[in-house]
């Protein structure tokens, strides 16, 4: 069974949402607070957070600072504000999907339900190939764990981030526009816009470090990987 941590200071949105999501046949827990959300990613490991951004103790957006380097859920920020600076912010501190207060009950469990299918595109990639390893050059993905090294230090990915990179790797010179990126990886039309995926390459380009010219940017259209993995 799918867990759920609901992460909200306030008890009526709390309710609805334990209440919501249980009917749709997740196992629910909840935090009051962000150090009780940080708590909680240890002892309950779920495996998508509903995360609200303003709240006592510590904040949504520390929490995903707090979670930056370990393995942690998928991450859906909820926050009061419209402004596009403040999710730009939760995007680049890793997480997954955002939306604002007040929202539609039917469209944030579309959001979770997407979120927490977020490994079946890997899956389908493992059935589909006989060998478990993408490499080019030094750098290695190795699909059954979910990690990325580069002689042999493993990268700090996010899932979204691991996703992105096992699609343009396993179709190199392939170019796919965000729009088909946002489809692809996010599994969605994402409220986001394209700014989520560019947000994510520069991201990813960024923990590349000596290997980022391996996503290369096709002006006015999208992104495509070079090189050819064995």
């Amino acid at each position: 069974m799918i867990k759920i941590l609901v992460v909200d200071d306030e008890s009526s949105i709390q309710a609805a949402l334990v209440y919501a999501l249980s009917r749709e046949g997740y196992e629910v827990d909840t935090a009051g607070d962000g150090q009780e959300a940080l708590e909680k990613v240890e002892t309950f490991s779920p495996d998508v957070m509903v995360l609200d951004v303003m709240m006592p103790r510590v904040s949504g957006y520390d929490v995903c600072r707090k979670l930056d380097g370990q393995p942690r859920p998928a991450i859906l920020l909820l926050t009061v504000k419209n402004d596009i600076v403040d999710k730009v912010l939760g995007l680049e501190l890793g997480a997954d999907d955002f939306m604002t207060k007040p929202f539609d009950m039917r469209e944030l469990l579309a959001r979770v339900k997407a979120l927490s299918r977020r490994g079946g595109y890997v899956q389908q990639l493992q059935q589909e190939q006989q060998e478990d390893l993408l490499r080019l050059r030094d750098l290695t993905v190795e699909m059954f764990s979910r990690t990325v090294s580069i002689q042999g230090e493993l990268l700090d990915l996010t899932p979204k981030e691991f996703d992105l990179l096992v699609l343009l790797m396993r179709n190199p010179g392939r170019v796919y526009s965000r729009e088909m990126l946002l489809e692809k990886v996010w599994d969605m039309d994402f409220a986001g816009g394209t700014r989520t995926v560019d947000i994510h390459v520069q991201r990813l380009r960024k923990k590349l470090g000596s290997h980022h010219g391996l996503i290369q940017t096709v002006y006015g259209i999208g992104y495509k990987a070079w090189g050819h993995p064995r």
